[in-house]
């Protein structure tokens, strides 16, 4: 069980930081057409969402709130970087990412990052907090390639690693 959650976590968030990277290097390409996701625009989040979030998120900016199926998503601004964070009804934190870049890596994680990638430059860098799980993806390029490393509890993973077209 624990292994198919663990597997369905890291399949959603290699698809979300997939996303960002093909987002920024897709112009000109062919788009496809997804299916609609219910999502509603609401400031009427249980009490104990909001409890939940003002105690873990005390610092948050222009705070912007989604009704996604039964849960509550949070998006904010805090310490200048974007966040959102997913919340069940009862105010249970699901997850917590931080959209960032090189200067906001932890030094140990950037570290293992340019020890083994020292001639890529980092253009993004996104921290997943879930399940007392803390996860770095990093989006790192040079002229011709594209690479995506995954850093969990000191290892690192080259998860994609692309040729850059002409």
């Amino acid at each position: 069980m624990k292994l198919k959650l663990k597997l369905r976590f890291i399949t959603c968030l290699l698809a979300g930081a997939m996303f960002l990277l093909a987002r920024s290097t897709a112009f000109g390409q062919e788009e496809k057409t997804l299916s609609p996701v219910t999502v509603t625009t609401s400031s009427n989040v249980t009490k104990a969402v909001n409890r939940s979030f003002n105690k873990s998120f005390s610092d948050a900016v222009n705070t912007q709130w989604y009704k996604v199926n039964r849960k509550y998503l949070a998006e904010f601004m805090m310490n200048d970087q974007q966040n959102r964070a997913l919340f069940q009804k009862n105010g249970s934190l699901i997850y917590h990412i931080t959209y960032g870049f090189e200067k906001d890596v932890p030094a140990d994680v950037l570290q293992l990052v340019k020890g083994s990638y020292n001639n890529y430059n980092i253009t993004r860098a996104i921290n997943v907090e879930e399940d007392n799980r803390n996860i770095w993806v990093i989006n790192m390029e040079t002229d011709k390639k594209l690479v995506l490393v995954r850093v969990e509890d000191g290892a690192l993973e080259e998860v994609g690693n692309y040729d850059k077209s002409e």
